[in-house]
């Protein structure tokens, strides 16, 4: 790539970054109290409805401006504040705040985030920490980040020493982020009251309801479905060689029941982008949930691309011995069904895809009501950014035009929402348009040179010809109200200039470099970070 590269015919380093004259990083307002809870009950009837009826499942872009609007139903504080539990939590107006070489103080319990990678590192475990760094209260969080480590031995060492991954390194060395070797353990505890209540092993137990002491000579006794008592009191759930299964999916639906039955917290796919504060959600005491596969009506259908146990929980210990009496078989679909087979399901909740996956219903599923805000109807828009990839885009936004800077101001151009005269009121489906000469509602596709000094590299930048202009995208408009945004793998894609993504690794970028806020207004105090890297196929 030379310094004269250029992207569609125009100078990309003269190219603007966005026309938008301010860009409002701080769309979330404060952030949520440290002691703050979700209320589930309400969540539920804001995106589900009743338990029967599903009446809302499908409405998705009620369920975001429920989530969104109305924060103030569903978030609280009890009257138990768990920053009060324990003296030795400093108060809120106490703790120390993260710096440069300090993590910072937590006025109450910290939460585990956890996910699970294989192989070296990639932009796409850069952009998934740097969406956990950039959305999440980091004195009270830890990211542990379970490394694939029974085909690699080394995989701690190797990342440890990846040049990607170098750039978070400061963290893990002040304890930010944990890197962990991930060996599937040939035994995993399990509390002994779970056992003796589940009745699976009433015939093991006295008639007091205790599992009955070892006899003599014993150091552990087989009780039933892998589960073992040693001569310590303590249960056991003890997997043999052939149990073993190191296929990359298979491990990888295991990984999480198993962490999050040992470490408690919550659990991320690496292709989850975290877009809100996620404490609300973990901080209750049972914080066991997931969401709906799709928008399937099985009450047992679950996904657990994100998931949150109370570790050793009677349904965190249910939900392992389920999955090891089935050969290992952890994928969620079947799990869930064993739980609503068992009459359990009710102790896992099943969150709406508008939380965490806010399109998933959009393609094939019968969406009722309007379409989300962007208008995806697939998953691999988000990483395209040339003119008019990305077709009624807009089509349910509501809110004003964005004001745009003054290079990109055409007389005559207005972005605003159909419906707004008697004609377009009889058009049933709304949508936004640009009333001017040029048909591009997403785009500003004037005839407009840039201001900027034009000189470098002998070639000027023209906005009509560039094949990915500036636009209107900014975060604030990004599935507002969702916590995360789910990728779907796709793995081995780039985000192209003036994408989603690239705009969101853009807000990423000024806010590691001090000069843009996350969403709560805050602005970045931890050690340097390394910026993304650009991608010469769109140069």
């Amino acid at each position: 790539m030379t310094e004269e590269s250029l992207s569609g015919g125009v100078n990309w380093k003269l190219r603007p970054d966005t026309v938008v004259k301010k860009i409002n990083d701080a769309y979330l307002g404060p952030r949520p109290d440290v002691d703050t809870f979700a209320n589930y009950e309400k969540l539920l009837e804001g995106c589900r409805g009743s338990y029967l009826g599903l009446e809302k499942m499908r409405n998705v872009y009620n369920c975001l401006e429920y989530l969104d609007r109305q924060q103030g139903d569903y978030l609280f504080i009890p009257e138990s504040r768990p920053s009060e539990i324990d003296p030795y939590y400093p108060a809120v107006s106490d703790a120390a705040p993260s710096t440069e070489t300090s993590q910072g103080e937590c006025s109450g319990p910290i939460q585990l985030y956890h996910t699970y990678w294989t192989g070296p590192s990639t932009w796409r475990v850069e952009f998934f920490v740097k969406g956990y760094l950039y959305t999440q209260n980091l004195p009270c969080s830890r990211l542990y980040i379970w490394l694939e480590s029974d085909t690699n031995p080394k995989a701690v060492e190797d990342m440890r020493n990846d040049p990607g991954f170098a750039r978070f390194m400061p963290l893990v060395e002040r304890g930010d982020i944990v890197l962990k070797a991930w060996h599937f353990p040939s035994r995993i505890p399990i509390p002994r009251e779970t056992i003796e209540a589940d009745p699976l092993y009433a015939r093991y137990l006295t008639k007091d309801g205790k599992l009955a002491p070892l006899p003599a000579g014993k150091d552990e006794l087989y009780i039933g479905d892998g589960v073992v008592l040693t001569k310590d009191g303590s249960t056991w759930i003890v997997l043999t060689e052939r149990q073993m299964t190191f296929l990359p999916v298979a491990v990888s639906d295991a990984v999480r029941f198993v962490v999050l039955h040992i470490y408690g917290g919550i659990y991320f796919d690496m292709d989850v982008l975290m877009l809100r504060d996620m404490r609300p959600l973990v901080l209750p005491p049972d914080h066991n949930f997931a969401e709906r596969w799709a928008v399937h009506s099985h009450p047992g259908d679950f996904n657990t691309a994100v998931m949150a146990l109370t570790a050793n929980s009677s349904i965190s210990s249910y939900l392992v011995r389920g999955g090891v009496r089935m050969g290992l078989n952890f994928h969620p679909r079947i799990i869930g069904r064993m739980a609503w087979k068992d009459g359990r399901v009710e102790e896992f909740t099943m969150f709406e895809t508008g939380l965490f996956d806010p399109i998933w219903g959009e393609f094939n599923w019968g969406r009722e009501g309007r379409c989300t805000v962007p208008c995806f109807k697939d998953y691999g828009v988000a990483f395209l950014g040339t003119k008019g990839a990305i077709k009624d885009e807009w089509q349910s936004y509501d809110g004003k035009p964005l004001e745009l800077k003054p290079e990109f101001e055409h007389t005559g151009s207005e972005l605003r929402r159909r419906g707004s005269t008697e004609k377009d009121k009889e058009d049933p489906e709304p949508e936004l348009v640009l009333e001017s000469e040029y048909d591009s509602p997403f785009h500003v596709a004037v005839e407009q040179t840039s201001t900027v000094d034009t000189t470098y590299g002998g070639k000027r930048y023209v906005l009509s010809e560039d094949q990915y202009p500036p636009n209107n995208r900014t975060l604030e408009n990004f599935f507002r109200g969702a916590w995360t945004y789910h990728i779907h793998n796709q793995w081995l894609k780039h985000p192209q200039p003036n994408s989603w993504f690239h705009v969101i690794q853009r807000a990423h970028d000024g806010f590691f470099a001090g000069e843009r806020s996350n969403p709560y207004g805050e602005k970045w105090t931890g050690p340097k970070i390394a910026t993304y890297q650009r991608w010469p196929e769109f140069d």
